[in-house]
Parts: C-alpha cells; structure tokens; sequence
C-alpha cells in the first residue's frame, strides 16, 4: 500500500473538519406545514380565537379531532400563538352543551418541534415514553382520553406557546401554561362543531399541573370579557404531580438569610445528577425567556452553559436534549453553571411571580402524587397547607408505589368519578386537614 503524502493527509483533515463542522452548526427545527404557516401568523384577536384548525383522524370510537392555533398571552400579557389538540364526540350536543376538560401536559421540551399535538397520530391516550408500552421518543397523547370521549366530554390539549406557534416557550413559568390552558377551553368552546357549553374541568400531569394550579388561582383572567368565548365556569382542578416552584421559592426565600442562600436551597435538591439538573436548567432557561428585561442566561450559566443550553433548547426535545449533555458533559455537567450566580434576588422574584397565584383557586383541588416520586414530597405540601389557609378545598392523595411516570394511570381511577361528581354539582367535604 503506497504511503499516504502529506498533501494528501493535509486535504483529508480539511475534508473531516468541514464535514463535522458542517454537522454540528447550529440549524432551526424543520417544523410540518401546519405548524410553520402557524407560526408565521400574528397574535392578534380575541383570547381563545382560532386563527387555523385542520382536522385528523383518530381510532377512539365515536370522536373526532382537530389540530388547532389558538390566542393566548403570557406572563406579561403579551399576546401568543399556541397550538393543540382539540377532540369531541361526534353527533349532537346536548341542549346543555357538553363539558369541557383541559389538558395540560408534562415536560416535552422547549424547541418549536416539540408540541405533543405535532404526532402523527395525536389524538390517543397517554402514551408514555418512558414506560414499555410506550412507542415514542417523547411524552403525548391525553390523559384518559377514551373515557373523557365516552362520558361525552370536549377535551382540549394545549401545546404551550412556544411549541409549534412561534416564539419561545416559556417552561417553568406556571401562568404563562395555565392561560394557554384556560384560553384552550376558549377555543374548544369556540369551535362550533364540538357542541360546547361553559362548564369546564382543568386536569395536568408534571409541568401541566403546575400549569392546572396556576390556571386554577387566575380568577381575574378567567373572568375576562370580550374573548372567544367568555363565561366559562371551572368546576374542578386535578394536579397529578404538579411542581411548585413559586411555592418552594417563597419558603426558600422566608427560610434564607439572603436570595444567594435562597436560590442554592433551590437549586442544590435538582443537582444531584444530570437528569434532574437538565431539567433545573430548562427551568431557569424559561424564566429568563419570559423575563428577558430582568434576568440573563450568564445571571447563573457560565458563557458556555449559555451557549450550549440556548442551542440544545432551540434544537432538541426534552430527553434528546438530556442524552445530549450525557453524552457531551458526563458528571461534568456543573461546569456548565457558574459557582457564584447573580442577580439572585430578580431570578427569586421571577420564580415567584411567574407562579401559582396566591389566592384561593376557583374550584376544589384533586392532587395527587406518587410516593416513589420524582416530585418531592414538600412541592405538594406547601401548596396544600398555603391554600387551605385561605379557605380552599384540597384534596392530596399519595399513590403507594407509584412513580412519576406511573402515578397518571393510577390516578385516573379515582378522578374520573370525581370529575363526573363535580359536573354534576353534588357537594364536597373541604378536604383540607383539620387543626
């Protein structure tokens, strides 16, 4: 074999050198049509107002299914597009019309190819990643969808802003979810077809709880007049193990001698290894996306956290994204924040006010949590003992043995039948403990 040149060794490194930078360049998601006319569309119109619909089929007997853009708003009342999933049974109405029941979903990721509703068959039941029935590289499909459809339900599944309708997506910020959520129920019942009335359930899983809590503590914003559809009356709220990062904050925040010392209390439980960190980062990432003149991404990631999180996130969906830094950064992952984080008073007040309201949710609470858990323990403590304060009715069940991924097929059992109750007004024991 004839040795190879130098010059031709020379033209060889330049030829792999262009090739892997060719490959790793940053590139936006390819979106499907759609998606990407959506995204294009200006936020402008009522709350709730479909600006684009199309239908899709599904296998659940007796329904039918639409991929919907919707008006919804943020945070800071900043009008968005968001995108979803709409289903309702076929044929007539009641003269009452039907219910309406609200999804909210657990975490997918931040990038605009991660809207549950992008599947490519979207409307079925919950379809886990992470458990061995499940057939996909990440979380969709609805909750107890066949059964919602049996019982006569419209069921409306938001994307989130953020995931699929342009801009980015806002993870972690509770009220900017919870309005896509409630302005969901807008657009359902603003689609004749569906055969909607005004009484309304909020249920969410993970993310899409802290999204229902939220939703369910923004009175003001659910009372608004001149919407798609105003005078919706939200009945219930089920939270299947929701996060509470406004809650966890403030005690953080009264158990601190300072914001440093408050955020570390934060911070530290969710850096115990690679998994849970990605998803502290995505949170802090969406925090700063929301509130863009307060907080900035080097606030907390070093410059090269930043860069590699801003391209991740625009890039890839939640668990790709996590198998990406695996891959990259192993237990060097901490090198990606900076040891000594500032600005850390503004990214308290962020997690705070981008949270769960702190009054009284519109409707009796239904939490639920699995005693094997990735949620800890306190998120859901704090938020029971702070509202039962206030007069509210919630109900926290534990799930033995249920894990995170599992603790949404357990609760269905007992939810189903409590959703019905609440619909059919039948009164409700407080179910806050007793003193």
């Amino acid at each position: 074999m004839k040795p190879l040149s130098l010059k031709a060794i020379g033209t060889a490194l330049i030829q792999i050198i262009t090739a892997c930078t060719s490959f790793s360049a940053f590139s936006e998601v390819s979106l499907p049509p759609f998606y990407e006319s959506a995204s294009k569309i200006k936020p402008e119109g009522k709350l709730g107002q479909v600006i684009k619909k199309e239908k899709v089929a599904t296998k659940i007997p007796g329904a039918q299914a639409w991929r919907i853009a919707y008006i919804s708003s943020d945070v800071n009342n900043l009008k968005t597009i968001s995108t979803g999933l709409l289903i309702a049974p076929a044929g007539k109405a009641p003269k009452e019309g039907r219910p309406i029941v609200s999804w909210s979903h657990g975490t997918t990721g931040s990038a605009q190819n991660c809207g549950p509703s992008q599947q490519i068959n979207p409307a079925v039941a919950l379809n886990e990643y992470y458990l061995p029935n499940g057939n996909s590289w990440t979380d969709y499909g609805v909750l107890s969808l066949p059964e919602l459809i049996k019982e006569g339900y419209v069921i409306v599944a938001t994307d989130y802003q953020g995931l699929g309708g342009g801009g980015k997506h806002q993870y972690s910020v509770g009220q900017t979810q919870g309005n896509d959520a409630i302005n969901a129920i807008r657009a359902a019942g603003a689609v004749k077809e569906t055969g909607a009335g005004k009484k309304a359930l909020l249920y969410g899983w993970s993310q899409g709880g802290y999204s229902v809590l939220s939703a369910g503590g923004s009175k003001a914003y659910l009372a608004q007049k001149g919407t798609a559809f105003d005078g919706i009356e939200v009945v219930g709220i089920v939270a299947v193990s929701p996060v509470n990062l406004s809650g966890v904050a403030q005690v953080a925040m009264r158990s601190s001698e300072n914001s440093d010392q408050a955020l570390g209390k934060i911070t530290a439980p969710l850096s115990g290894n690679i998994f849970e960190w990605a998803h502290l980062a995505a949170m802090m990432y969406g925090l700063q996306t929301a509130y863009p003149h307060k907080l900035q991404l080097t606030d907390w990631f070093t410059p090269e956290g930043a860069k590699v999180f801003d391209e991740l996130s625009n890039n890839k969906c939640f668990h790709v994204l996590s198998d990406s830094l695996t891959y990259s950064y192993g237990d060097r992952y901490k090198s990606l924040v900076r040891p000594d984080p500032v600005n850390t008073q503004a990214w308290i007040d962020a997690l705070i006010s981008g949270g769960i309201p702190n009054n009284a949710p519109v409707a009796p609470v239904l939490m639920y949590r699995g005693t094997k858990d990735a949620v800890p323990k306190p998120m859901v403590d704090i938020y029971e003992n702070q509202m039962c304060k206030i007069g509210s009715n919630v109900k926290h069940v534990e799930l033995d043995g249920a894990t995170h991924f599992t603790s949404p097929v357990e609760a269905q059992q007992t939810f189903l039948p409590w959703f019905k109750d609440r619909l059919a007004g039948k009164p409700l024991t407080n179910a806050c403990p007793q003193n």
